[in-house]
């Protein structure tokens, strides 16, 4: 059974007030490299009131329609090694919004969830002990969005430890938001 939630359902009602929320996630880069893969990589908490999976990948986040969400990505390690260099970066390359509605949750939707605000990131120059860098991709709930759930998957560009080479990994379990009518 799917539970339905409205904004007068929440204590902290004026946290479904705020402007935007952060979807935090940490990316274990090495674990990630040496499987190919997302599985297990993944450690998502967010700012919202009434979300359900923090620490892992099955994060819900809870907001409502025109609401900006920044979703922030780093690696799990980001000090400077003793060798002077910097640990390889993730980059949220794309989300993409799958149509649960049809039953395959790996059908891309056909109606658009979000504005996306573009990708933002600092370059590795900008590094150092007492200036924390990431990437982040920003986007606002349309305002005209159903609400309701919306999976969706990570397109994720890992810096490769050695070389210019990017590794290009999806996620394999789907974050999702759950859209509250305003």
């Amino acid at each position: 059974m799917t539970q339905t939630y409205a904004a007068t359902d929440f204590a902290d009602r004026g946290q479904l007030n705020s402007v935007q929320l952060n979807v935090v996630t940490l990316v274990d880069m090495e674990r990630a490299a040496a499987t190919k893969s997302l599985d297990g990589c993944l450690y998502m908490m967010d700012n919202s009131v009434g979300g359900v999976g923090q620490g892992g990948d099955h994060l819900e986040t809870i907001c409502k329609q025109g609401q900006v969400i920044n979703w922030i990505i780093r690696p799990i390690d980001m000090h400077r090694r003793p060798d002077g260099t910097w640990p390889p970066m993730p980059k949220i390359n794309n989300i993409v919004f799958l149509d649960i509605e049809k039953g395959d949750e790996d059908d891309v939707a056909e109606r658009r969830i979000m504005t996306e605000l573009k990708v933002y990131g600092a370059p590795d120059r900008m590094r150092d002990q007492y200036t924390a860098v990431y990437y982040y991709w920003a986007g606002a709930v349309m305002s005209d969005a159903r609400p309701g759930l919306y999976r969706y998957r990570f397109v994720l560009e890992l810096e490769k430890e050695h070389g210019t080479d990017k590794l290009y990994l999806n996620s394999v379990h789907y974050p999702a938001l759950r859209v509250l009518p305003v």
